[in-house]
């Protein structure tokens, strides 16, 4: 697959990726801002490196039109709001050195198939501001009840980005018995998919409200 990596010219930190031998990425695209040749480009992904997505992630999105590629940004902002503002946008979000390359190729995978993939910091400031919502916790709690233990173990590892295939080789489920788990989860948690549920689980937004 090809990546869009949409940064300001010297701006990319890792010269070695893609490297020859990645078995998902086979090439990447610099695209500089305004990022107004990204409709013209037929990539899978498109990772945006900026230092501050309240501003970048937006002209992005606005550059991209109808372009239905998924979106990964990559900072090294890690404030709660910042990154509950790229979440509720439907990106991935990697903290610069929270991650390796090794992620940045399982975070663009992740993209292609729907999951929102986060590092470390990035899924640890999403708990905290779900845990800093008045009264959210007992809420949470009662949703979390409605999962089994098995489907609450896939939501644990949903949520800080793996896919289907990842999960299903962290618990030793075949990848069927895991989406046939996750699809059971969205009803359970009326979400749409893996970003919305994510949200629910972590506390993040209710049932009924849509992000």
């Amino acid at each position: 697959m090809s990546v869009a990596l949409a940064c300001p010219e010297g701006q990319w930190p890792h010269d070695d990726w893609p490297t020859p031998d990645d078995q998902y990425v086979g090439s990447a695209l610099h695209v500089p801002p305004p990022y107004r040749t990204l409709p013209e480009t037929e990539v899978d992904v498109v990772v945006l490196r900026c230092e501050d997505p309240s501003v970048s992630f937006a002209a992005l999105l606005k550059s991209m039109g109808s372009m239905s590629a998924p979106v990964i940004v990559v900072s090294p902002r890690r404030d709660t709001e910042t990154v509950v503002e790229v979440f509720r946008g439907g990106a991935g979000y990697l903290v610069e050195g929270d991650y390796c390359t090794c992620m940045l190729s399982s975070a663009v995978v992740a993209a292609t198939v729907g999951h929102t993939y986060l590092s470390p910091a990035a899924c640890a400031a999403l708990r905290d501001a779900a845990r800093s919502m008045p009264g959210e916790e007992e809420a949470r709690e009662r949703l979390r009840s409605l999962l089994s233990p098995r489907e609450r173990q896939i939501m644990e590892l949903l949520s800080t980005g793996l896919g289907a295939q990842e999960i299903g080789l962290r618990l030793r489920l075949s990848e069927k018995t895991v989406r046939n788990n996750l699809s059971n989860i969205y009803a359970k948690l009326d979400a749409r998919g893996g970003t919305e549920a994510v949200l629910r689980w972590l506390g993040a937004t209710t049932p009924g409200v849509r992000v």
